[in-house]
């Protein structure tokens, strides 16, 4: 098969390095690519922000599947943009993307579904947050309701800086929100879930690391480094997490008439009180995938394609290899504030 990679990060160049080594995927594109990536593959100087631009290219190139590494092309549509062409496409459609795109909304279809998470508020103005955080108390959790990057989201227990972030979501655009949460107190783990809007495959647990410095401090970023497996966490914790959260999930949206077809990732935390899920992200981690994927023995371009095309049941087990994976991030100067580019 042929294959198109919509991306330009380190997650996009793993993703085409996993594919590579399926022996039934004979062509591997990225668009728009990076250095690294054309080592590997042919790049196309392609827009991902425009889904108009990305079908265009994927029946230019004839190709059998597109994966979508990125959530904001998931959210601006480039899923519904390729399926209208007639491909095969693995990500979820803009209305399904809104799991990750909004973060109100994706606390209405976990009360929906049941699924256990931290206790919370959608605030529209800073009387609003007030009151959350009085109930919550601290450490204070302040959530940017829309995408960030991995950014939005800050923990404290310096109430003016709380106060100070969600003021900054307000001003981002009107009618913005942001969401009040209780503190999960425990250590965190990153679950993947690869899904055809039915059936779900659990991958590997990994964690990642959200501070921007050393001894877990500074401002989050969207991850500096990750390793799998995690030999400290629960037997049972990818069993769990799939019957008590991913399937419910996927059944909720299939439910609502926005089936989720692509890849479902569960932050969670491991609490005293149990799990519950931090956030859900509509598609692969970075850099939690770059070690996922070193680790995964399964050809990747056939389970992709079994979920894009609702054959997900059909497939036999993953296979795994036993050895560990550890991913650094190098950042650009100022990151996550103000990263030097260029």
């Amino acid at each position: 098969m042929k294959v198109l990679v919509i991306g330009a990060g380190a997650r996009e160049h793993a993703l085409v390095n996993a594919l590579l080594s399926d022996d039934e995927v004979e062509h591997v594109s990225c668009a728009p690519g990076n250095s690294g990536i054309a080592v590997v593959a042919q790049i196309h100087p392609v827009d991902p922000l425009d889904p108009v631009a990305i079908g265009d290219l994927a029946v230019a190139l004839a190709v059998d599947l597109v994966v979508i590494g990125p959530e904001v092309p998931l959210v601006a549509g480039a899923a519904d943009a390729v399926r209208s062409r007639g491909i095969a496409c693995f990500g979820p459609s803009a209305a399904a993307a809104q799991l990750e795109g909004s973060k109100a909304f994706a606390k209405q279809v976990m009360a929906e579904a049941d699924v256990p998470t931290a206790l919370a508020r959608v605030c529209s103005n800073i009387d609003e947050v007030t009151a959350a955080m009085d109930q919550f108390g601290a450490p204070y959790v302040v959530k940017d309701d829309g995408l960030a990057a991995g950014k939005g989201v800050v923990v404290t227990s310096d109430r003016d800086h709380a106060l100070t972030h969600a003021l900054s979501c307000f001003s981002r655009e009107i009618g913005a929100q942001v969401v009040i949460e209780e503190f999960l107190d425990g250590p965190e783990v990153s679950l993947f879930g690869i899904t055809d809007g039915t059936t779900i495959v659990p991958l590997q647990p990994a964690q990642d690391f959200k501070r921007v410095r050393d001894g877990d401090e500074g401002p989050n970023t969207g991850g500096m480094g990750a390793y799998s497996p995690l030999p400290w966490a629960p037997e049972n914790l990818v069993a769990e997490v799939t019957k008590r959260v991913l399937q419910p999930m996927v059944d909720a949206m299939r439910n609502r008439g926005t089936p989720f077809v692509g890849l479902l990732y569960a932050g969670l935390a491991l609490t005293a009180r149990g799990t519950r899920v931090i956030e859900f992200n509509a598609r692969f981690g970075d850099p939690e995938t770059q070690v996922v994927l070193a680790r995964l023995a399964s050809p990747l371009g056939r389970v992709l394609m079994a979920a894009s095309t609702g054959r997900l049941a059909d497939l036999p087990p993953l296979a795994w290899r036993p050895q560990a994976a550890v991913t650094v991030v190098i950042a650009a100067q100022n990151y996550p504030e103000n990263p030097r580019t260029g």
